[in-house]
């Protein structure tokens, strides 16, 4: 609205703005995870009964942005030391919760936009970085189509590790994450941005867990919880992908917000 315009534009030309203010943020995607990405189905789930008891069509209920679902929390190890480990272990997992599959497999092709990745594929945040999220995404605007940056939240606190590859976004709570499904903002206060200068590179023999356990001591005694942190210099280009996203997984336990590249 033009109340988040005025200040965007007075926040991006370093004019002061009111400490009270909020701005509407409308993430490109939401990124779930199993455990809290479940029970939010569920609910539209719920939501569609109650549209046809009102007389409205199921399909009213939709997710009006892309999601993904990774199914990787309830994933248990009940065999190890064995090159048949990962066929027992998914065995195990799609015997131990067989109506959360049959749920999802109704659930894929009858909501818009919604994908799911099935276990033994890899850690939710890993999948999000290698798989899904786009750097730059691309929406259909009054017909034309517009590139944008790629943002999300997820219902983890460290979707951060995203942020290694300069896509912007950071954990929430599931009400948050079904909210911005259904098309209302994601209300986000005033933006405190710390930089964080990287110069030089690692020397012989240290490595990306060497560096982000410095650099969450640092940022600890400086402070930064709530923060906006953004790492930039010419220490940024002598990290690989690898040592950026370590860094920005790390990002809730030196209790900032997000950790962008």
């Amino acid at each position: 609205d033009g109340t988040d315009h005025d200040a965007l534009v007075s926040l991006a030309n370093g004019e002061a703005v009111s400490p009270t203010t909020e701005f509407s943020f409308y993430p490109s995607r939401v990124l779930l995870q199993d455990f809290t990405g479940v029970p939010v189905l569920v609910d539209l789930a719920m939501l569609r009964d109650a549209a046809v008891r009102g007389g409205k069509p199921p399909e009213s209920v939709n997710p009006q942005v892309p999601v993904d679902l990774v199914v990787d929390h309830s994933v248990q190890v009940d065999s190890f030391g064995s090159s048949q480990s990962l066929r027992i272990n998914l065995d195990r997992e799609y015997e131990r919760n067989a109506e959360r599959y049959r749920f999802l497999r109704w659930a894929r092709p009858s909501f818009d936009g919604l994908r799911i990745v099935p276990p033994g594929n890899g850690i939710v945040h890993q999948v999000n970085l290698e798989h899904l999220a786009t750097v730059v995404a691309e929406r259909e605007v009054g017909g034309e189509p517009v590139a944008f940056p790629d943002t999300l939240i997820g219902t983890d606190s460290h979707t951060t590790m995203v942020n290694g590859v300069s896509v912007l976004g950071w954990g929430v709570g599931g009400i948050e994450a079904e909210a911005v499904m259904l098309g209302e903002p994601y209300f986000l206060g005033r933006p405190q941005v710390v930089g964080v200068e990287l110069v030089g590179s690692l020397p012989e023999g240290a490595t990306a867990t060497d560096l982000v356990l410095t650099v969450t001591h640092r940022l600890r005694q400086k402070g930064v919880v709530d923060r906006f942190v953004e790492f930039v210099g010419p220490g940024v280009s002598e990290l690989a992908v690898p040592d950026r996203a370590t860094i920005s997984n790390m990002c809730p336990e030196y209790g900032a917000t997000s950790a962008l590249f």
